[in-house]
């Protein structure tokens, strides 16, 4: 099985690019992870850098070892970077001590054609089959509750007040609640992944998101796609935003 990928991670309009984004690929496995984090006094950097080396490190071993990607294995990554985040936090600057990051992370095996995925928070993950969304990671949010309790539309809720309420975030001694896929997901050729922060999905619709896809000619192009949706209707102050965008040729 053949993968193509890009990335991509934008300041936008803040003083600080507070995302973190990492790959790693053998001949069999491929992952890539999207963090997002949030603390201010650089603590915001500081953890999702914290997430994406603890994350790849878990994952090398993973490969090292053979072991296929699975949903909770990479819920047991996520949770080993809240504990180093939590550790920092007491023996780090005092800074440090409020830093929270959301994260999500992909895996593919090409050798079983499987996906598997986890996350934290509102970094997001959509899976894209024969021009529709076929899969979505479900946010950890205040809003995402009154999408399911159909007190808001899905849309209303990209630009509802209380949009960054969210309930789950890694950097927490509480019960922390990662979200990961069941097993894995099978996958077809045509197949496309998009991880991305919640400063690009806010401003991109997702029928736009299917859209520019289908005139995209590769991943690259996609994102810059995205992007210029992202900085076509922000605000000037908007968000860092940041993303991969992986192909299943």
């Amino acid at each position: 099985m053949q993968l193509a990928f890009a990335s991509l991670t934008d300041q936008g309009g803040r003083q600080r690019n507070e995302d973190s984004l990492g790959d790693f690929s053998s001949e069999r496995l491929f992952y890539c992870i999207v963090a997002d984090g949030a603390g201010g006094h650089g603590g915001g950097d500081t953890a999702s850098a914290i997430v994406v080396h603890t994350v790849l490190a878990d994952l090398r071993y993973l490969t090292m070892a053979e072991l296929p990607p699975t949903g909770d294995r990479l819920a047991n990554a996520l949770a080993h970077a809240n504990a180093n985040i939590v550790e920092e936090q007491s023996h780090g600057p005092p800074g440090l001590r409020d830093m929270r990051s959301t994260a999500t992370l992909l895996a593919i095996d090409r050798e079983r054609r499987t996906a598997a995925w986890a996350h934290c928070g509102d970094t997001r993950l959509y899976c894209l089959r024969a021009g529709r969304i076929a899969a979505q990671t479900r946010d950890h949010s205040m809003v995402q509750e009154m999408i399911d309790a159909k007190l808001i539309s899905a849309e209303a809720a990209r630009h509802h007040p209380r949009r960054n309420v969210l309930f789950a975030a890694l950097g927490t001694l509480d019960a922390l609640n990662i979200a990961r896929l069941d097993g894995t997901f099978g996958l077809l050729p045509g197949d496309a992944f998009l991880i991305c922060t919640d400063g690009l999905w806010e401003y991109v619709e997702d029928a736009t998101i299917v859209a520019t896809l289908a005139r995209a000619a590769n991943p690259s192009g996609w994102l810059d796609a995205l992007a210029h949706e992202v900085r076509a209707h922000a605000k000037a102050s908007h968000d860092n935003f940041s993303a991969y965008a992986v192909w299943v040729a």
